[in-house]
């Protein structure tokens, strides 16, 4: 893929990231590398100049979003991803929008993979901690059922400890056989669960691999990873 904004110049250049059913991908990268430009190229958020965006082997490169989320994929951004003045069921709720079968089986596989939500589900999402809101801005992203879950910096702000238990139901997630694609700023921690990971400076490639194979790349950890 190769795009940007607008009439800007190209903020990803050639770039290409994969992942498959029951993995998880992670995008890796310095601020300004074009990693949520990426995301966004996949999830129809930006025009692609060159390239395409292959989903089950279709080409979807020129739907628009909302047709993607019918196709199976789901994308949460890392600001303002939750409804602040609705309640954790409400927002559970919104995220079922393009479903009209019966979603109560969904919403309780939500409150088995997230239980704090359960606890709280009549609290405001607005009055929860950073940590909870993550987690109800993935469940509500769960609720459409998608074959494709993306998360742009779902660890951003929080714990490490919170951290470690998102990354926990983020393969808890993919165990059903959901794909994850998630663009994150902690990268030995993301790399460390990753089946594939992707190194993108300045819109381009730098390094794929396997996500313990980059780990252990002495240029990746001397140049990325702090040591």
């Amino acid at each position: 893929m190769s795009g940007g904004y607008g009439t800007g110049p190209d903020i990803i250049h050639s770039c290409d990231i994969r992942v498959e059913a029951g993995e998880i991908a992670v995008v890796v990268g310095p601020n300004g590398a074009g990693k949520s430009t990426a995301m966004k190229g996949i999830f129809g958020m930006i025009q692609l100049r060159t390239g395409k965006v292959l989903f089950n082997d279709r080409d979807i490169t020129t739907l628009p979003p909302s047709d993607r989320v019918l196709e199976g994929m789901a994308f949460v951004p890392q600001n303002n991803n939750v409804f602040p003045s609705m309640s954790v069921e409400e927002n559970l709720e919104m995220g079922a929008f393009v479903r009209t079968d019966n979603i109560s089986s969904t919403i309780t596989r939500v409150f088995e993979l997230f239980p704090i939500l359960k606890d709280k589900r009549k609290q405001m999402a607005g009055e929860l901690s950073g940590g909870q809101r993550q987690q109800v801005a993935i469940g509500r992203a769960l609720m459409t059922e998608p074959r494709l879950l993306m998360l742009d910096e779902p660890t951003a702000g929080v714990s490490p400890i919170v951290m470690q238990d998102l990354f926990k139901c983020i393969q808890d997630i993919t165990a059903s056989g959901v794909a994850v694609l998630m663009v994150e700023q902690n990268a030995r921690q993301a790399l460390a669960i990753a089946d594939r990971g992707f190194v993108l400076v300045q819109g381009k490639n730098r390094f794929t691999d396997q996500g313990k194979v980059l780990l252990t790349n002495p240029e990746v950890q001397h140049s990325f990873l702090g040591g």
